[in-house]
C-alpha cells in the first residue's frame, strides 16, 4: 500500500502513485476545486505546493522507513510557471540525508518533465517520536 492511501490531504488530492523508467512518481488528475485563478485558469498555488510536500514526505518515508512520517523542519517551494488545468506529475528524490535530517528536492510538472511548474526543497527529521 501506498503511504499517500494513507494521508487524509492526498486523498482529498485525488493522488495517486506511479512508477516508469526512473522510479516512482506522484499524479494529482486534474479537478476543478483545484482551480486558484479562474481567469486564467490556473492551479492554486496551495495545491501545487501540498502535492510537492506529500511527494517529498512519501519519497522520504520509503527511503528510511520508521514507524512516524518524516516530519517537516522547514519548506520552500519555488512556483516556476502557471499550472494549467490538466493533471500534475511530481517526483522526489533525496539530496542528503544523515542519521536524522533528509534534505530532499521535488519537481512538479505537466507535459514536459523539463519544464517543471514548480520545485520544493525541504529537509524532514526522520523517525521523529513528537
Amino acid at each position: 500500500m501506498s503511504i499517500l492511501q494513507t494521508l487524509p490531504y492526498a486523498q482529498f488530492l485525488g493522488l495517486r502513485e506511479e512508477t516508469d523508467e526512473q522510479g516512482r512518481l506522484v499524479v494529482m488528475p486534474f479537478q476543478p476545486m483545484l482551480i486558484g485563478n479562474p481567469v486564467l485558469p490556473a492551479l492554486h498555488g496551495g495545491a501545487t505546493a501540498a502535492m510537492l510536500e506529500l511527494t517529498a514526505i512519501a519519497q522520504a518515508a520509503a527511503a528510511f522507513p520508521a514507524e512516524r512520517l518524516p516530519k517537516p523542519i522547514n519548506v520552500t517551494v519555488a512556483y516556476l510557471r502557471s499550472g494549467r488545468a490538466v493533471e500534475v506529475r511530481a517526483r522526489a528524490r533525496i539530496g542528503k540525508a544523515g542519521r536524522r535530517v533528509a534534505h530532499v528536492v521535488a519537481e512538479a510538472w505537466q507535459e514536459d518533465e523539463a519544464q517543471p511548474i514548480a520545485s520544493l526543497t525541504a529537509h524532514f527529521l526522520l523517525g521523529a517520536d513528537t
